[in-house]
């Protein structure tokens, strides 16, 4: 059969599900006034309805054929590879549970003085993070945390917040068992490891200069008390083990194997926990990574029609006459993905959509498969940890709430420096290795 070439019609999937997810969720959130509302809109079936539509297009295939192309997407090696670290992740983050996260964070403010808190509540949001390869999660352990630290010592809430997110958003991005991690590089087909060397050069400089923005802040408050809290540090051995093993590039589920099983004999050993509770700790994490697994089976089916159809034609197409040169491309793709955040308020699904488009537009502008997946992780990770519409905002706010505070997005988005230094060295990296090839 075929391939139509250049056929825009073909992209209404992606509108439709657009449509019915971004729209929908305003609808909730801005107009009916509902908490979250973002998130009572069901993204599965909103990808459902975008795929009837895909299957309705193009009445020359007949349905078993598009049956045929959907499969062949869904069961590429890629995506089967990230469905089982998905889970093997989400098994992981179940045995270790949330008192290791919470014993990094208050074993370091016990350390420290106060004036350092927010700078502490920073650092340990990015080691957090990239240990446990989830930014939601970081910040509903964190932030309370974080409303604490203000309370006692007088750092502004905001400020405090912000810095969790900021630190939340650190590890998203550079963490090996990160959901966008893991679609990123298996969408693109390269090593985490490799990933994670072309990520940290870029993300590293925008933490150093966030910390040293909030020192400086810190500097110029005044402070009142201090916090304690008692902590058990051994449980912060198996993300020790995790974030090593990834960095020396041993097999990702061999990575997360070892901190199964070293996290489940710390927590049985320490008592911390029964074998019944372990089992069922262990089947919600994996139970938690059931809508990204669905999500990401369900694009590979709607972009496989797509593809057939014409549509990334046409959209490279689009890609071409606005950005040229290699230097153009990769901005194309940071652009592309930051659209996508912003339309689903998600930067997995965001990475998970791009991965095809970007993948080709890595063919034409000869970007490598690590330089490409960086570049998606990284501004997938800068739209979602700014937009006062994402997880990440909302459970920050939510969990503020619930302590009985008061805050907005609004006041914390003037604050929250590393998505904005993370913009800057991501664009200063792109021009400066443009201008290296150029010379070469």
């Amino acid at each position: 059969m075929k391939k139509e070439k250049g056929n825009a019609i073909a992209l209404l999937p992606i509108g439709i599900f657009l449509v019915l997810y971004l729209g929908l969720g305003i609808l909730f959130e801005y107009v009916m006034k509902i908490p979250m509302g973002f998130y009572n809109v069901p993204i599965v079936v909103a990808f459902l309805a975008a795929i009837l539509a895909a299957c309705l297009q193009n009445r020359k295939v007949d349905f078993d054929k598009k049956l045929e192309l959907m499969a062949r997407g869904v069961g590429d090696k890629n995506i089967i590879t990230m469905l089982l670290i998905f889970l093997a992740a989400g098994s992981f983050v179940g045995v270790v549970g949330r008192s290791s996260a919470e014993s990094v964070a208050y074993c370091m403010l016990t350390l420290i003085p106060a004036r350092f808190s927010v700078a502490v509540l920073f650092v340990v949001a990015c080691f957090v993070s990239v240990a446990m390869g989830t930014s939601v999660g970081t910040i509903t352990l964190l932030v309370p945390i974080a409303a604490a630290v203000s309370k006692a010592s007088g750092f502004d809430l905001a400020f405090c917040v912000a810095s969790v997110i900021g630190g939340a958003m650190f590890g998203d991005n550079l963490s090996f068992i990160s959901d966008t991690t893991i679609a990123a590089c298996n969408g693109q087909g390269c090593e985490m490891k490799d990933k994670f060397r072309e990520n940290f050069w870029i993300a590293f400089p925008a933490a150093v200069v966030t910390l040293a923005v909030i020192l400086i802040l810190s500097f110029q408050t005044e402070i009142k008390g201090h916090v304690t809290q008692s902590y058990h540090l051994l449980q912060v051995l198996p993300y020790v083990l995790v974030l090593i093993g990834g960095i020396v590039g041993i097999n990702v589920f061999v990575v997360l194997l070892t901190g199964i099983v070293s996290g489940a004999v710390i927590m049985l050993a320490g008592g911390h926990i029964t074998p019944v509770e372990l089992l069922t700790n262990m089947g919600s994490g994996v139970s938690g990574m059931f809508e990204t697994c669905m999500v990401a089976i369900l694009v590979a089916a709607m972009c496989a029609l797509i593809r057939e159809y014409g549509g990334f034609d046409a959209l490279l197409g689009w890609i071409h006459k606005i950005f040229r040169g290699k230097k153009g491309g990769q901005l194309g793709m940071g652009l592309l993905v930051g659209a996508m955040d912003i339309a689903t308020a998600n930067n997995t699904v965001a990475i998970v959509m791009a991965n095809p488009i970007a993948k080709e537009m890595a063919q034409e502008y000869d970007i490598t498969p690590r330089k490409t997946a960086s570049i998606l992780d990284t501004f997938s990770c800068i739209f979602q940890g700014i937009i006062p519409y994402g997880a990440q905002m909302l459970v920050a706010i939510s969990a503020v709430n619930e302590l009985g505070g008061e805050i907005s997005a609004f006041q914390i988005m003037p604050k929250l420096y590393y998505p904005m230094f993370l913009l800057l060295a991501s664009i200063v990296t792109i021009l400066k290795s443009d201008r290296q090839q150029g010379s070469l």
